[in-house]
């Protein structure tokens, strides 16, 4: 390295192999997360056993598919080195969902359906995923597939996906309070739950989390009703009646997009037993549109704690760019569920490695004057590029170029048959 740079891949590499330690089965699986986290255009097991030096992508096909390993064990594993590196007394747990555009029906979970990513009713997979969120970083570690009602009514279907044949519908809030009950049940601490409308708006799950003492600040819609000393009343109706000198001027802290300053109101609610129930309001101070969340905590706490919460929901957006960006969250390219989970929890275990290095460059080596800190684009680049990028000779290259074209050859071929007995 340059004289007097803290910049140290093989500081980074030994991180890397201390967590691939913690990983069964480990040679294969360290050249998969490896490639996850390279510089290649596209990702997917031809791509990546290329790049890792492998001469053909079955043994990745086979990691995914077919090889005996337990991608729920992975993902327990991500959730402990988490928290045991990212461990935050004051973290929050962030819910959300994300959206895959897929085509065709026979990738596991696919309908049409509405997706943030796209915006748009569309032809996708979505999944819900749970983020680690304290003043040190974030990362993901949960994960669960949403399997709308037209799969789990279709045994056959579910079957032939990978999936029980007896897989009941569940609901996305449904499969939040799963993930955030499985994070409690390891021994795991959060004050603070937080997520969108359709989490807030969902009874079962408010109830889930104040029967496990877990606080949280849960977006809900203008037309939320709540329960107030004059009765039941609709969200946007009871704003109306605040005055002005209920607004309060805060910063919910750094966000995708800078440092947003909001004013913010909140309204206790109605509740018999020892706890705070509050409807929290935020008013954009440029255009004073309004948004509405459902709050609770086993004890009050200032409106600066919640306002601190609310504004913890961009890390799941940032984990949702950073993870599709730089360790190929959403380019897998799979039908069966078992090789979906084991792609997602190993790219959310190469987001995690970014994010933990990221943490530790921040606190021991902090930025001089005249550079941002770290960002995990650049740590991914420089690991890389410096302590793990392979170099291959062309024996290598053109014994790849020939496997491809013969493969394409022999899926021509079929086609043309296919075709042909059609015709």
């Amino acid at each position: 390295m340059a004289a007097g740079h803290s910049v140290d891949p093989a500081r980074w590499q030994e991180t890397f192999e201390g967590l691939m330690g913690r990983i069964e089965p480990r040679r294969r699986v360290r050249s998969l997360v490896l490639g996850l986290l390279s510089d290649l255009p596209r990702k997917n097991c031809w791509t990546i056993a290329e790049w890792a030096g492998e001469r053909t992508p079955v043994g990745m096909q086979h990691l995914l598919g077919r090889a005996q390993w337990d991608a729920d064990k992975v993902r327990d594993d991500v959730r402990d080195y988490v928290v045991e590196h990212l461990h935050d007394d004051q973290a929050v747990l962030v819910v959300d969902e994300t959206g895959d555009v897929k085509k065709g029906t026979g990738t596991v979970g696919v309908q049409r359906q509405y997706t943030g990513t796209a915006g748009r009713i569309e032809n996708a997979q979505v999944a819900v995923y749970l983020v680690y969120a304290g003043h040190r970083g974030h990362a993901a570690v949960d994960r669960e597939l949403y399997v709308p009602r037209s799969w789990t009514a279709d045994p056959d279907r579910c079957r032939a996906a990978g999936l029980d044949q007896e897989t009941p519908f569940a609901t996305k809030p449904e499969l939040a309070a799963r993930m955030v009950s499985r994070f409690l049940d390891a021994g795991h601490r959060a004050t603070w739950v937080t997520g969108y409308e359709v989490y807030g708006g969902n009874p079962k799950l408010r109830t889930t989390l104040e029967e496990r003492a877990t606080g949280y600040v849960l977006a809900v819609a203008c037309s939320h009703e709540v329960t107030t000393g004059a009765g039941k009343r609709r969200a946007d109706t009871l704003v109306k009646k605040l005055p002005e000198r209920a607004w309060q001027r805060l910063s919910a802290g750094a966000g995708a997009k800078g440092h947003p300053s909001y004013d913010w109101a909140v309204i206790d609610l109605t509740d018999p037993r020892p706890t705070a129930h509050q409807l929290l309001i935020r008013r954009n101070r440029s255009t004073s549109e309004l948004a509405y969340y459902r709050c609770f905590s086993p004890a009050p706490v200032p409106l600066a704690t919640l306002v601190r919460v609310a504004g913890s929901r961009w890390r799941v957006e940032e984990f949702f760019q950073a993870g599709k960006g730089l360790a190929a969250l959403d380019q897998h390219r799979v039908r069966r569920y078992p090789s979906w989970s084991r792609w997602v929890t190993l790219a959310m275990l190469a987001h995690a490695f970014l994010a933990v290095v990221r943490a530790y460059e921040h606190a021991r080596f902090p930025a001089p004057d005249g550079l941002i800190s770290l960002t995990c684009n650049e740590i991914r680049h420089l690991f890389i590029t410096l302590a793990v990028r392979p170099v291959h000779d062309a024996a290598h290259l053109l014994g790849w170029s020939l496997w491809r074209r013969r493969h394409q050859a022999q899926s021509q071929a079929s086609h043309y048959q296919r075709q042909a007995a059609q015709d």
